[in-house]
């Protein structure tokens, strides 16, 4: 080896005693991501084996989360066995409330034809359930992993849910792609989002991390595609309807309806006399 090629493995033997911490493996969060979501909801045919031995997948889906764990042990208060019975402990509530999640995706989108078309195939439930899971992780101040799975997700859907977000019950998303839901951001209960919706911050800025910076949103609103709602203290009242494209940086009162007004002009061509858009290749 050349000596600027020995110069560069010393640098990063050097910079890998900096690093604060030492990563859990992507593949490895994936693969228990999707193995705990056939265990909870084994309705497609790579679920069979599954659904045959739950019990040995339960106790392989433990060994997993502690592995995944391991790395991350010097940056917890407690060890990676505690942290994973007590997340196991936890999943039954995780698992009612993702059938919630579920009924109201079924319920209210007129494309589906049931629970089980929903939590197979539909981007935003799986988004939900991750961001769940992931939630539950974060909950007991685990760093890194719970991010690790809300990108996977990220990866998979075009959702983006930060497992810091506080969700209520029977979430939907519908379509999903290009959601953005950030960190702080608190959403009530039966909310109803299309794709294209950003719940995000006025401005980026370091010093922000421990504060809100995201908005609130309260039960039973909804609000459609591509709208843009931002700042921590903006609340969208109850039972509000925001309407797609609106940017908003300001709070709204309960029952309110939101919406940006344009124009869209229609003409029949044979009233032109001169062609009204030109196209330059």
């Amino acid at each position: 080896m050349t000596t600027a090629t020995n110069t560069f493995l010393d640098h990063l033997q050097a910079q890998r005693t900096q690093y604060r911490y030492k990563l859990p493996s992507r593949p490895d969060a994936g693969r228990f991501i999707d193995q705990l979501m056939r265990l909870l909801f084994p309705v497609t045919q790579d679920c069979k084996s599954v659904s045959q031995h739950v019990e040995e997948t339960y106790q392989a889906l433990h060994e997993q989360l502690i592995k995944l764990l391991c790395p991350l042990e010097k940056n917890v208060t407690a060890s990676p066995e505690a942290i994973t019975a007590q997340f196991f402990d936890r999943l039954p509530a995780i698992y009612d409330d993702l059938l919630l999640d579920a009924h109201s995706i079924a319920d209210n989108d007129p494309a589906s034809i049931g629970v089980e078309e929903v939590v197979a195939v539909y981007p935003g439930f799986y988004a939900i359930a991750v961001y769940r899971i992931a939630h539950e992780l974060l909950k007991q101040d685990v760093p890194l992993l719970p991010r690790m799975l809300t990108e996977y997700a990220h990866g998979q859907t075009g959702i983006d849910i930060h497992p810091g977000a506080q969700i209520g019950q029977s979430f939907f998303i519908d379509h999903g792609t290009g959601v953005v839901i950030g960190e702080t951001t608190v959403i009530g209960n039966n909310v109803k989002i299309y794709q294209g919706v950003t719940l995000g911050a006025t401005y980026v800025a370091k010093n922000m991390a421990q504060k809100k910076r995201h908005p609130t949103i309260q039960n039973n609103v909804v609000i459609y595609a591509n709208a843009t709602i931002l700042g921590g203290h903006t609340v969208v009242g109850h039972d509000s309807v925001i309407g797609g494209n609106v940017w908003l940086t300001s709070s709204v009162e309960p029952h309110s309806l939101v919406f940006h007004q344009h124009q869209t002009e229609v003409r029949l061509k044979s009233l032109e006399t001169v062609e009204p858009i030109n196209f330059v290749i």
